[in-house]
């Protein structure tokens, strides 16, 4: 596992972006256009985190759902196990440069815990708060997107603490920092804000077919 400096990885990663530009390399050139720009494919499920690894057990976790809501309210693990549940295939891609084909996960779709929420009609944007202090920002309509979800399962099994168990949020189409580990809090907002990446010099939107690595 890579605990990474914020300042040191956004630096980095602006100086390999540079260099692969201009070499002229666009990145994996097989899975017949499921790898975007610049990205490399991997069979592994690298490990990075901004700190350390938070640990919470499923029985102690809890879900803080507040800001531009009618009530705050709270889910506990039991609560999300109660929830209708999907299970999703997709690819996954690291701003790191790193993707991975045909992962799959299985929890509870955004759209669901949406759906009891009671966010107020003004609010057009998220929050997602993670055990550990971490947050990053997202677009309510994207949240509401087929599989968006809070998962819970990888591969069949119960996900990994290292991969942000007991529960993250999925976001597949955004690069990998917004699908948020150790969640433990849905904040709603009129109008966006940077999160914890965002806040280091990340895009504040994060589409890797379009390489929106840096704000």
């Amino acid at each position: 596992m890579s605990i990474l400096d914020p300042l040191k990885r956004v630096q980095n990663l602006r100086r390999s972006d540079a260099a692969r530009r201009a070499a002229g390399r666009d990145g994996d050139a097989d899975a017949a256009g499921r790898v975007p720009p610049g990205q490399s494919l991997t069979r592994k499920f690298p490990v990075l985190t901004a700190g350390s690894t938070p640990k919470v057990e499923a029985a102690d976790w809890k879900l803080r759902i507040f800001g531009m809501v009618e009530g705050e309210s709270e889910l506990d693990w039991e609560a999300l196990q109660a929830l209708p549940s999907s299970t999703h295939t997709c690819d996954i891609h690291c701003v790191t440069r790193w993707s991975k084909l045909d992962t799959t996960w299985t929890g509870v779709p955004f759209s669901v815990v949406h759906a009891q929420s009671r966010a107020l009609p003004e609010a057009d944007h998220v929050m997602l708060h993670c055990t550990g202090g971490y947050t990053t920002n997202m677009r309510l309509d994207e949240m509401l997107e087929d599989g968006v979800m809070l998962a819970y399962d990888y591969d069949g099994e119960p996900l990994p603490r290292p991969h942000g168990g007991p529960v993250r949020m999925l976001v597949p189409k955004l690069y990998l920092w917004k699908s948020a580990k150790w969640l433990s809090g849905i904040e709603y907002l009129s109008g966006n804000r940077p999160g914890f990446w965002e806040g280091h010099g990340y895009h504040m939107h994060g589409d890797p077919w379009t390489e929106e690595r840096f704000g």
